[in-house]
């Protein structure tokens, strides 16, 4: 019998390329894909409460878990902090997306930029940082960059226009750092418009946190 990966996601935009990267990584697990778009509207008008959206967000991974899913990963950075809140719920394993992402960053430099195109994202995805840092005792300093134009032309259907925007605002922003860490899943696209000299410089977490989801799954240390 297949083993099943349930993904909850916050936007149509991180499906297909979660998707691809499950086939890649986890060919033999079964997704299950929930969508709820209502989640970051909300967050975006609440300030970024999560609060608000905890108790529904935790009823996905305890109905996925119901379905007879293994596991169960959260595709938004901006609710990423939810996934620990229901694993206090649910039996198996619940994961945020930029986990592998945050601790990547954390090794290859002290000076990390935090790029996002919605301001629910960046603070959490620093919190993060802050977060995993504190844990093995290094200091490393923040800088943001906030894109909200490029959120802007995406949710209008241009994901040109979303690309395009990204790419000049990225390319001056990754000479102030040592890494970049790309805070949204749908952002991670846009690295493959830079040359591979100038992609070393940036981290994005869907095929990191897919990684990492397979290696909890399948027990790998």
């Amino acid at each position: 019998m297949s083993k099943k990966l349930a993904i909850i996601h916050t936007t149509p935009v991180t499906i297909d390329v979660l998707k691809t990267l499950a086939k890649e990584i986890m060919p033999n697990y079964d997704l299950m894909n929930f969508l709820d778009d209502s989640i970051l509207p909300q967050l975006k008008n609440n300030g970024g409460n999560l609060k608000d959206v905890e108790e529904r967000w935790i009823q996905y991974a305890l109905f996925a878990q119901q379905l007879g899913a293994d596991g169960v990963l959260s595709a938004c950075s901006s609710v990423g902090g939810l996934a620990a809140k229901a694993q206090r719920h649910v039996s198996v394993p619940v994961m945020r997306i930029d986990d592998a992402m945050a601790e990547e960053a954390i090794r290859m430099g002290d000076r990390i930029g935090v790029a996002a195109t919605l301001p629910t994202t960046l603070n959490p995805t620093m919190e993060l940082l802050k977060n995993k840092a504190e844990e093995i005792g290094k200091e490393i300093s923040l800088e943001a960059l906030l894109v909200e134009e490029a959120y802007e032309r995406l949710m209008l259907g241009d994901k040109a226009g979303h690309d395009a925007i990204l790419i000049e605002r990225l390319g001056n922003f990754a000479n102030t750092v040592d890494v970049v860490v790309l805070a949204q899943a749908s952002m991670a696209q846009v690295l493959f418009s830079l040359s591979e000299a100038e992609r070393k410089k940036f981290l994005s977490s869907p095929r990191l946190g897919m990684q990492r989801v397979h290696d909890i799954l399948e027990g790998v240390s």
